[in-house]
């Protein structure tokens, strides 16, 4: 049965003269069409998670094809029963990821888009090593079989992990992945200036592979940066591959501890969960700060006050043209 919401998921390296004038157009377009999430704006172009009706997600997209700068966007079109978020964020940042490598220019040069079909027939291959270029929180809880992950708490970590890569896997052909491609867009451009020559990339991450190959031997689920959290993509050969952090049992609830001031994201297993009262350990347990616990392990920031429209130059009204 269909579902009433959308939750979308895109981006687009594509230039904006004046990332701050677009943020307010872009903003006011959101609201207009109540769309809440998150949206990054920048120089180098735009990146956004966002959910709503599928009747204003269907507007959304269109205004976004109809300006040529982002006629390109690949969106990844999820359904859900609720939005995914409770409020709406339009920022603007120096990337629309950040990374640190602010002098590639993904439009200039990148690793070769495979599409899903494409990267499930040669990911298995002896010439090839599958990259995961994501944060150990996000592969801790899912990641493709055999990948080769990083030991990295961020994503701008990751250049200093390519000089190790090159002594191990310089003549391989490298496959990179993530979420939904916008870091293998830098990462594997990256790899190519450091002198990998056979560069890769899944066009569309793991939730386009999810939806078009069936997420085969992705193990474990999706972290997703909306309330979801964590995700199925794996509808063929479906594992679980976390630990709970208490009790090391295979659990791929991912919750934060309910201790503020450590907030750690991991995996706990529901029994741990209400054995610990949400909190990773003893010491965050006995907090004084603890937040009371509800069972799922996530704490929405509090919305008393929230005004979306909050730190606007201009208040005039705009139509869906950006």
């Amino acid at each position: 049965m269909s579902k009433p919401y959308n939750i979308l998921l895109y981006y687009c390296y594509s230039p904006i003269a004046d990332p701050e004038t677009f943020r307010e157009e872009h903003h006011l377009l959101c609201l207009e069409l109540n769309m809440l999430g998150r949206i990054i704006v920048s120089n180098e172009g735009l990146n956004g998670t966002v959910s709503g009706s599928k009747e204003n997600c269907e507007k959304y997209m269109q205004a976004l094809k109809s300006d040529p700068r982002f006629a390109k966007i690949d969106f990844k079109v999820d359904e859900s029963d609720i939005h995914a978020f409770t409020k709406l964020h339009v920022r603007t940042k120096t990337e629309i990821v950040h990374s640190g490598m602010l002098h590639i220019d993904p439009n200039a040069s990148t690793g070769v888009h495979l599409s899903p079909k494409e990267f499930k027939d040669m990911k298995d291959r002896e010439d090839v090593v599958v990259l995961d270029v994501r944060s150990d929180y996000e592969h801790s809880v899912g990641r493709f079989k055999n990948a080769v992950t990083l030991d990295i708490e961020n994503f701008r970590e990751f250049p200093e992990k390519v000089e190790e890569l090159k002594e191990k896997y310089k003549d391989k052909k490298i496959l990179t992945y993530c979420t939904g491609g916008i870091k293998c867009e830098k990462a594997s451009a990256f790899l190519l200036e450091k002198g990998f020559e056979n560069v890769y990339q899944l066009h569309g991450g793991i939730i386009k592979y999810g939806m078009e190959a069936g997420g085969e031997d992705f193990e474990g689920k999706c972290y997703v940066f909306d309330n979801r959290i964590a995700v199925d993509v794996n509808h063929v050969n479906p594992t679980v591959v976390s630990e709970c952090h208490i009790c090391s049992t295979k659990s791929d609830r991912m919750v934060n501890c309910a201790n503020p001031s450590c907030n750690l994201h991991v995996p706990i297993c529901e029994k741990c969960g209400w054995e610990m009262d949400g909190a990773c350990s003893t010491e965050c347990k006995e907090h004084p700060e603890k937040r009371p616990y509800d069972g799922t392990g996530y704490y929405q920031k509090a919305t008393n006050g929230y005004n979306p429209l909050k730190g606007f130059n201009r208040r005039k009204n705009t139509d869906v043209q950006l």
